[in-house]
Order: structure tokens, then C-alpha cells, then sequence
């Protein structure tokens, strides 16, 4: 794309760690179009990535913010529109952490309080993010919200454990909320639901590599890359999907689509 089709757009991006995240090339893109953007994350996350080196790249301010908390999502919101100038036009939500996934424990064996903490991280901080941009007016009518997602919310991997639910979850706050924006605001919000990627979240689900080929292999188109994810979501940003909103969007080189494929098959 060539044209500078988020020319004059402000943005908030979450989640960029490192080079490896679908946020950090999302970032990278929208400011390639036009747009100005502030960048965030949780202070844990920031002291391991390089979110820093992105800000300074991009130009963009870096504000901590634990998305479970309402006051640091508040801060961030307020802080945002001061630097940018003016009321956000579009938000990109990429966090998702399960400590059950992270501990090895199986779907059959969970911890409760872990499963608590892998929603309240990765779906319910959507909801609260929303929350406090509408009480604030934080977003310019006509706006975009976009969370990223994976099909595990509506079909079965075993190894993605309690995490599926969670996109689930994340899924039907979209819709909801995406109601409530929209008839309020005309705000679009959308979810991407993705190829599996080689992000640092990803690449430690048990069996990713091998998941990973399967799914190449399975998509006519093969996986979609963390840079063409971009590229999708500046196309949700942009005015020229003005009327989309409430859609889980597949961006999965037809992955979703697919029965079988005799590439998969020893004929």
C-alpha cells in the first residue's frame, strides 16, 4: 500500500514486545500511513521487550499501563489524547497470557485462579478498555477498535487450554459492546482472527511448530504473516471499512474454510 490512507489518524496500539509481535508490526504500518500513535503496555512486559526502541523508531510515546487496571487504562486513555492532540480515532487490543499454559497444567487440571487471571488479562481487559473510552468520549465518532483472536475460540486445540474460552469471550465482547458503540458513536469494533504466528506468546503453546506446519499446509493461501496481519488491521482502521463492525474477521489464508487438503495426506 502506497497511499496514506491513516493520514491525520491518531491511534493506540497495545501489546508490541518485540520484533516477533503482530502489535510491533501493526505500529510500524500505521505510522508507514499517515498515522501518529502512542504506544502501550503492562510495566512487567516493558522491562522484558524493547517497546522503547519501537517508541523512539516511531516517534511515538510509550505509557505504561496494566490493562486489567481501570485507573491505569483511564490514565492511558487521558494521557494519549494529550499527546496526540486530540481524541483517538482508532485502538488495536493484542494481549492474551494464560499462567495455566505457562505452568503446564492441563485443560483437565487447571487452576481456577489462573483461569481467572488468563481472562481478566486477555478478554476482560477488552471489555474494560471499551468501558473507559466511552465514559471518557475517547474515541472520535467513526472510529475503530480491533482485538486479535484465533479460531481455537470455535474449535477444538487441545494444547491452547483455557485461552480458547477467552477468545471466546473476547469475540462476544465485540459484538456487544460493538452495539453499544456503534448506535452511541458509529465506533466499529471488530476482532482478527489469525494464522497461527510466530509470536513470543505463541511459539510457547506446547506442539506450536508442529501445528504451525499443519496449518500452512492446510490454507490454500499458507499462514498469514505478522506483516500482512498488519496490513489488515491498517485496512480496519482506515475509512474505507466505515461500515464494518461487529464481525470476527478471519485472516487465516482460508484456514477457517478448509475440510481437508490432500497435501496433508501420504497419497
Amino acid at each position: 500500500m502506497s497511499s496514506q490512507i491513516l493520514e491525520g489518524k491518531r491511534g493506540i496500539v497495545f501489546g508490541a514486545l518485540d520484533e516477533q509481535s503482530i502489535a510491533w508490526h501493526v505500529a510500524e504500518k500505521c505510522v508507514e500511513q499517515g498515522a501518529r500513535i502512542t504506544l502501550t503496555n503492562a510495566p512487567v512486559a516493558m522491562r522484558m521487550g524493547k517497546i522503547f526502541e519501537l517508541g523512539t523508531k516511531l516517534k511515538a510515546e510509550v505509557i505504561p499501563a496494566d490493562a486489567t487496571l481501570t485507573e491505569d487504562l483511564d490514565g492511558l486513555l487521558q494521557k494519549s489524547m494529550e499527546v496526540l492532540g486530540g481524541k483517538i480515532d482508532f485502538i488495536l487490543h493484542s494481549i492474551g497470557m494464560s499462567l495455566n499454559v505457562r505452568k503446564g497444567r492441563s485443560y483437565t487440571d487447571l487452576n481456577y485462579e489462573f483461569m481467572q487471571k488468563t481472562f481478566d488479562i486477555s478478554s476482560i481487559s477488552f471489555h474494560k478498555l471499551m468501558q473507559c473510552a466511552y465514559k471518557q468520549d475517547a474515541i472520535s465518532d467513526g472510529g475503530s477498535v480491533l482485538a486479535l483472536t484465533y479460531i481455537a475460540a470455535q474449535r477444538i486445540f487441545p494444547d491452547y487450554s483455557e485461552m480458547a474460552e477467552s477468545k471466546a469471550l473476547l469475540e462476544s465482547f465485540a459484538r456487544s459492546f460493538g452495539y453499544h458503540y456503534g448506535v452511541a458513536k458509529k465506533v466499529r469494533v471488530n476482532t482478527i482472527s489469525q494464522s497461527p504466528t510466530w509470536t513470543t506468546a505463541g511459539s510457547g503453546v506446547k506442539g506450536f511448530k508442529e501445528f504451525f506446519d499443519y496449518a500452512d499446509k492446510m490454507s490454500p493461501l499458507g499462514n498469514a504473516s505478522a506483516d500482512s496481519c498488519a496490513d489488515y488491521c491498517v485496512v480496519m482502521f482506515s475509512d474505507l471499512t466505515r461500515m464494518v463492525t461487529m464481525q470476527n474477521l478471519y485472516h487465516d489464508g482460508g484456514f477457517s474454510s478448509m475440510g481437508m487438503n490432500p497435501a496433508l495426506l501420504n497419497l
